[in-house]
């Protein structure tokens, strides 16, 4: 164990995938305190709003404590031992009846590389399907075609290192600064540090990654092929290949450069002036040292592929790759994305970087796990293994630290989808996700700060997750509840781990396989003699690893400009602008993107628990343009609908110019546990990249429509409450409970009534204020052992002033002896 004298451990961060390091201990009220790692070499002591926070979200609020069957009236608790095998009998009896590709697992980039390993192991290697899709698929899967189709290989070539030698940062669809912090701030400091380093931020929003920008180029959403092609265009028209690295070290140049060339009408389809165009080019070729950052503003495309390719042209054009300073980088998402990656755990991939079109590779895998039956074609992606299943054709899925019923594209499509499915298996730390209530049975994972094992970052680095806190109830490591079921199965020889240690060891080794010369770009080979106590004291590796790194190191692949392609020679890949599936219409104007916001993650349930974390932005919002919400008729502050073809979504309108006329932002977090009809993927429609299957969740035909409602409220409460028969609600952790804001078609009267009748009956006493003879204010407070326990306040409108006080009256002492509860009225009805 990594653990200084004095109790901090060393662990990572839970979050995106910058892979900040972290030191953790708990202190003598059992509470959890957090500091980033200085000596962790992607953040060195830096932490974002969400990793300082990490301390608030290890509270057992609804955590999932023990297996439970939910076909059995209330929820029957089980045994580990009756769980699994429930597991492992609707498995074989799905296989036996159906066949292999009868079953099914939905992972997730919260799993760690341990995790992630055991999962592909056994339904690749053992249940002989490929059906196993990670939550990755909406994050990185493009980026994975791009990398494999120009370098024979997935690999990221670049290190964070490089954002401070280089000399032009390009973040093309990546918010950095919201959405992964840490990097923005060692990018903000190179700034600081070399006020020559140039930053261009090409996205159709203006974000705060902005801040430090040099050129913000807001092109039309969806245009980023024409771009980049009429930058390849303008590298070739203005003599700057690299001719020398071009000719020896790449193929198809002249198909790329033709293809290229008869992109027309460039500003039109980005929406760019040509003085802003050639600015761009301009920089970009004049410059030696260019990184060009992307994220899922370029993935989540129906051309989310050609639009990496399209980078990965450019700088192969000019010869930008391989170098200090330089090349594409594309950031991931989540803290193990790369980890899901690199074992496999993608439908249409095998395992260590290794392919199903291989006969060689499907050998080596198969020799390896000793098994007869591995899978030898991919899987089903996430989206069509979802519409299998709302086919029949998918028996059974087992669902792992994931929430597709929030994150995945058309939700009536997906809640069908798992109806229609005959066995539902879910394992998750919490126990109410919009998941697990449609699951058949429930399984307790550990979560952060909990679990032990790997996971590997944006720049390929390997860094260690280490358990800190005790496990509530019965939760259990995701590898070890895998095994379990794998070994009830029949698998037990191949399934029979003691520790996470002994799963990383055998993953190393499996990355030597036909790997002794460096044939596949990710190796382990360094690692693979490692003992309990050195898997347990592992410093952060960056692979490929060939020999146990006992320092930084930061490695540039393609330095040596040798590819992973046979010929070990980079692709140039022809790519033509298309338009997105999805267009705009009569009916649905407006164009939706969708994304993150600064302090919260996914689908909220760890960063949900954070009071500190819930200020920032403290409920489901909509970014309009004012011209726009004129022409709709919309004020800043009110609520309103948003609609699609696919569903509806009740946001907050927030007016700012930060977004183009005609289009509209709303973040992804919010679902219907945490407000009212207020989840964003009930909008977005299934299409996907042809070549990646990776959904389009940036270009969403919609329209507007504010709602016009009669009251408002706030109701504080130190439980979660059930409102779902009112029009909105919006829940907000605060200090030692909830806060929800309310609005309803009701009269303020009417709802005051209908709140009231949500306070406990537990109340040593509740106190009402009306305001007037009007009664347009109502306010009632619940006491309990002298302590506001609850309080209601209803207007027609509400201020952030009312939204203060109610919160700063929320849990203060109340001597029984004062006459009002109220320090703010003068009116008191008892």
């Amino acid at each position: 164990m990594m653990q200084s004298n004095d109790g901090w451990i060393k662990t990572t961060c839970a979050y995106c995938g910058v892979g900040c390091g972290v030191e953790a201990r708990p202190n003598m009220s059992g509470e959890l305190e957090v500091r980033g790692d200085k000596s962790h070499p992607s953040n060195y002591g830096k932490l974002c709003t969400k990793g300082i926070a990490l301390g608030d979200t290890v509270i057992h609020d609804g955590r999932l404590l023990a297996p439970i069957d939910k076909r059995t009236a209330g929820g029957e608790e089980l045994d580990w031992h009756s769980a699994t095998q429930i597991i492992a009998d609707n498995f074989s009896k799905a296989i036996k009846e159906h066949g292999p590709d009868s079953v099914a697992f939905y992972v997730s980039g919260q799993l760690l590389t341990e995790d992630y390993y055991v999962a592909n192991k056994l339904i690749k290697g053992f249940l002989g399907t490929a059906n196993i899709d990670s939550n990755s698929r909406l994050c990185m899967a493009s980026s994975v075609v791009g990398h494999k189709r120009a370098f024979g290989s997935d690999t990221v070539p670049v290190c964070y290192d490089d954002l401070e030698q280089a000399e032009l940062v390009v973040l093309v669809g990546s918010n950095l600064a919201w959405c992964h912090p840490v990097l923005f701030q060692r990018l903000r400091s190179a700034k600081q540090n070399n006020p020559s380093l140039r930053v261009v931020v090409i996205d159709p929003r203006r974000t705060d990654s902005c801040d430090i920008a040099d050129e913000h180029l807001a092109l039309n959403s969806g245009s980023d092929v024409a771009l980049f092609n009429g930058l390849l265009t303008h590298i070739a028209e203005h003599g700057c290949l690299d001719d020398e690295f071009v000719s020896n070290h790449t193929n198809n140049a002249k198909q790329a450069l033709d293809q290229a060339a008869q992109e027309s009408d460039i500003e039109s389809l980005t929406g760019l002036s040509q003085e802003q165009l050639q600015r761009f080019y301009q920089d970009f070729v004049t410059t030696d040292k260019v990184i060009t950052v992307y994220s899922q503003g370029v993935n989540q495309s129906t051309t989310g592929s050609d639009k990496v390719n399209s980078i990965i042209n450019c700088h192969l054009a000019t010869g930008k790759v391989g170098k200090e300073g330089t090349g594409p980088f594309s950031v991931t998402g989540q803290p193990n994305a790369m980890g899901g990656r690199e074992v496999g755990a993608l439908a249409n991939t095998l395992a260590s970087h290794m392919e199903f079109d291989k006969p060689e590779h499907l050998a080596l895998v198969s020799n390896f796990w000793g098994t007869e039956n591995l899978a030898s074609k991919p899987g089903l992606k996430a989206v069509d293994m979802f519409d299998a299943m709302a086919e029949g054709k998918i028996k059974a899925v087992w669902i792992m630290a994931t929430n597709p019923m929030v994150s995945l594209p058309d939700s009536e499509k997906i809640r069908k989808a798992l109806e229609t499915c005959e066995f539902v298996a879910v394992s998750d730390c919490i126990a109410d996700t919009e998941t697990t209530r449609m699951a058949d049975i429930v399984l307790p994972a550990q979560g952060w700060s909990e679990k032990s094992g790997t996971v590997t970052n944006s720049e390929r680095r390997i860094s260690r997750q280490r358990r800190v806190m005790p496990s509530p109830g019965m939760a259990k490591p995701d590898w070890w509840i895998i095994s379990q079921v794998a070994q009830k199965m029949g698998f037990g020889e191949a399934f029979d781990y003691l520790h996470e240690g002994e799963i990383f060891r055998e993953y190393a080794a499996l990355s030597t396989q036909g790997n002794q010369n460096g044939e596949r770009d990710f190796s382990l080979i360094g690692l693979t003699q490692l003992d309990d106590k050195g898997y347990s004291q592992l410093l952060p590796q960056q692979w490929p690893v060939t020999e146990l790194q006992s320092e930084v190191v930061n490695q540039r692949l393609f330095s040596d400009k040798q590819f992973y392609t046979p010929d070990r020679k980079a692709n140039f890949v022809p790519v033509r602008h298309s338009a997105p599936k999805s267009v705009t219409s009569e009916a649905y104007p407006l164009l939706l993107n969708s994304g993150r916001t600064r302090d919260q993650w996914h689908t909220m349930s760890r960063t949900g628990l954070s009071a500190r974390l819930g200020e920032h932005k403290s409920e489901p919002y909509v970014q309009i343009h004012p011209h726009t919400a004129n022409e709709y008729r919309v004020q800043n502050g009110q609520l309103v609908l948003v609609s699609s073809a696919q569903g509806k979504c009740q946001v907050r309108a927030e007016v700012t110019s930060e977004v183009s006329p005609g289009q509209l932002f709303i973040p992804i977090h919010w679902n219907n546990l945490t407000a009212k009809d207020a989840k964003p993927c009930d909008l977005i429609a299934p299409y996907t990249d042809n070549a990646s299957g990776q959904p389009e969740f940036k270009h969403t035909p919609v329209t507007l429509q504010p709602c016009l409602y009669q009251s408002a409220a706030l109701f504080t409460s130190r439980h979660v409450m059930d409102f779902d028969k009112l029009d909105y609600w919006a829940r907000q952790k605060i200090e030692h409970g909830y806060l929800y804001r309310i609005e309803s078609t009701l009269s303020v009267y009417e709802l005051a009534q209908q709140l009231k009748s949500h306070l406990t009956g537990e109340s040593d006493r509740i106190a009402s204020y009306e305001s007037g003879m009007s009664g347009l204010k109502h306010r009632f407070v619940s006491v309990v052992n002298d302590k506001v326990s609850q309080e209601v306040y209803v207007q027609p409108r509400l201020s952030e002033t009312d939204i203060s006080s109610i919160i700063e009256n929320f849990n203060r002492h109340v001597d029984s002896a004062q006459e009002s509860v109220f320090p703010d009225e003068s009116q008191l009805v008892s």
